[in-house]
């Protein structure tokens, strides 16, 4: 009777756990898409692919752009190089040079650009990136060559302000970002109908575990799985890279200087998450920081 009755209460506790109380997993072994490119005159033996976007082309190649700190191209040091793959579980894409470089004339900081991520909206690919003070904005048709446009944003001055990422709910669009004014690191949420008109800016990830330093709150990344949704914000990168990841069934919500919304950490740095023919995906930095991986995602319940 006692074996029947823990029985009873244990499959009663496993039926109450919610369907969507997730932790992702890699799964399987990784692949190399991009290595240390050859930036002519702007090279330099220090430079470190870094931030990155992933998106597929309007002729269904795919696309990876790369901030590369540490070259010769002056100022803040940094510029975006492409590599394009036919498939996207294809190694070593092919380098297709650099990509784009600040335009100070435009405002932009002196070799600040930072982390691409684009969207596809109405037939037209929208590219949000830092230039190390704002995110700004540059458009494209064939999703390969991007004009930049009007519009930029900033949380605050001097704090840095990078790391854009998209996603829509239910119409409206969300823009993360991260900065860290008074050296204190958080992600930051803008919503939006028409991406170009932005809110004020909203913190919804700060401190706890993951800390709350200058880059605690790195390369924010959600996604949406079973009715929930899922952070993914970086601490480390190289050797000891740290992911932080939380869940919450509130976007704007995954927990200010708490980590009720925390699941665990994966050992990545700058993660991205592609889905691709029922499969999840994630690309991330190498821990050499020379060159960016791509490696199959699971989800499996949380316990």
């Amino acid at each position: 009777m006692i074996l029947l009755m823990c029985y009873q209460i244990c499959v009663a506790g496993l039926v109450a756990l919610p369907d969507d109380d997730l932790a992702p997993r890699l799964d399987g072994d990784p692949w190399t898409i991009a290595g240390d490119p050859d930036l002519g005159p702007h090279t330099d033996p220090k430079q470190q692919p870094v931030d990155f976007g992933l998106w597929q082309a309007a002729d269904g190649t795919w696309q990876l752009w790369s901030c590369i700190r540490g070259t010769k191209c002056g100022g803040k040091t940094r510029l975006f190089h492409r590599w394009e793959g036919r498939t996207l579980t294809a190694p070593d894409w092919e380098p297709q040079g650099i990509a784009m470089e600040a335009d100070p004339a435009l405002g932009e900081t002196p070799g600040g650009l930072q982390a691409p991520y684009v969207v596809q909206v109405d037939g037209q690919y929208r590219m949000f990136y830092g230039d190390w003070e704002r995110i700004r904005c540059a458009t494209s048709r064939d999703g390969k060559t991007f004009t930049r446009a009007e519009g930029a944003f900033a949380e605050a001055p001097g704090a840095n302000t990078r790391d854009p990422m998209l996603f829509n709910v239910d119409g409206t669009w969300h823009c993360l970002s991260t900065a860290h004014p008074g050296n204190q690191g958080a992600v930051y949420s803008r919503i939006s109908r028409d991406l170009r008109t932005w809110t004020d800016p909203k913190i919804i990830a700060k401190g706890g575990a993951a800390g709350s330093g200058p880059y605690s709150a790195e390369c924010p990344f959600v996604v949406r799985r079973k009715g929930a949704y899922y952070l993914f914000r970086t601490q480390r990168y190289g050797k000891n890279a740290q992911t932080t990841v939380y869940r919450s069934r509130d976007p704007r919500d995954f927990g200010v200087d708490d980590d009720r919304c925390r699941v665990g950490t994966l050992e990545v740095a700058a993660p991205e998450i592609v889905q691709h023919d029922g499969q999840d995906y994630i690309a991330y930095l190498l821990p050499s920081l020379k060159g960016i991986q791509i490696q199959k995602l699971a989800w499996e319940p949380r316990r």
